[in-house]
């Protein structure tokens, strides 16, 4: 079974702890992973993207999206994170070298790069660009995390409705129920995702790596209370405005 089982640093190879990225707190923790899905959440500025972006460079994969074969390059981002990369020890079980890296920011570039390259025909036989965003997702999502690999994606939910969310659910659990040999780090901020059973959550938030429980994520809180009361958090939010039903 391929399985990500630990992420950490060699910090003897670390020479400025005050430089990004080492200056994020959360960067500094190791995480010990013990599920074929793992999620991690956190406020912006936890770290999140940084350590993905991190560990898909080490892995191979392109720093924008795309797999070792497909990796689009249009910035300079190695540049900010390649200490990091150079001192992250992932400890793996056994690596097929097969996956894919989504990151929403970029996934327009990626999009590109297919249609670039002649590709399409591996992604659905129709240009990424000639569909909705969320068409485009789904439509990567059913054609390329379909084989054994270790797959990152970096907040999914950005160009998915709660609808199709729960589409994402039901294709996660199809792949792996389907494949020992497959493995998922999501960064999202989606209480529909987090609810996938029998996930691994890790919180980014307060400085240190903990894990949690569903129904402890910020996510569930925060939407879960806006839902039941969303006139409390208007008020809140807009005092000079209070809330009125008329």
């Amino acid at each position: 079974m391929m399985r990500l089982k630990k992420i950490s640093l060699l910090k003897e190879r670390i020479t400025k702890f005050r430089e990004y990225p080492f200056n994020i707190p959360a960067i500094a923790s190791s995480l010990e992973i013990s599920s074929r899905l793992c999620f991690v959440v956190g406020e912006n500025g936890t770290g999140k993207s940084t350590l993905l972006e991190a560990i898909a460079a080490h892995y191979g994969f392109g720093l924008e999206g795309g797999n070792r074969n497909c990796s689009p390059k249009t910035t300079d981002s190695v540049t900010t994170i390649e200490p990091l990369v150079k001192t992250l020890r992932l400890s793996f079980t056994k690596r097929t070298g097969g996956g894919f890296y989504l990151r929403a920011e970029s996934f327009f570039n990626v999009a590109s790069y297919v249609d670039q390259v002649g590709a399409a025909g591996s992604y659905g036989d129709k240009s990424l660009h000639n569909q909705s965003h969320g068409e485009s997702f789904l439509s990567l999502l059913q054609n390329r995390f379909t084989r054994s690999g270790f797959f990152l994606m970096d907040e999914p939910e950005a160009a998915l409705s709660p609808q199709r969310q729960l589409s994402f659910l039901i294709l996660l659990n199809d792949l792996v129920r389907g494949n020992e040999d497959i493995q998922f780090i999501i960064a999202t901020h989606s209480p529909i995702l987090l609810a996938f059973p029998g996930a691994q959550i890790f919180s980014f938030n307060g400085g240190k790596v903990h894990e949690i429980s569903y129904r402890e994520s910020q996510p569930f809180h925060l939407v879960s209370g806006f839902v039941a009361a969303p006139e409390r958090y208007i008020n809140a939010l807009f005092s000079e405005l209070p809330f009125s039903e008329d």
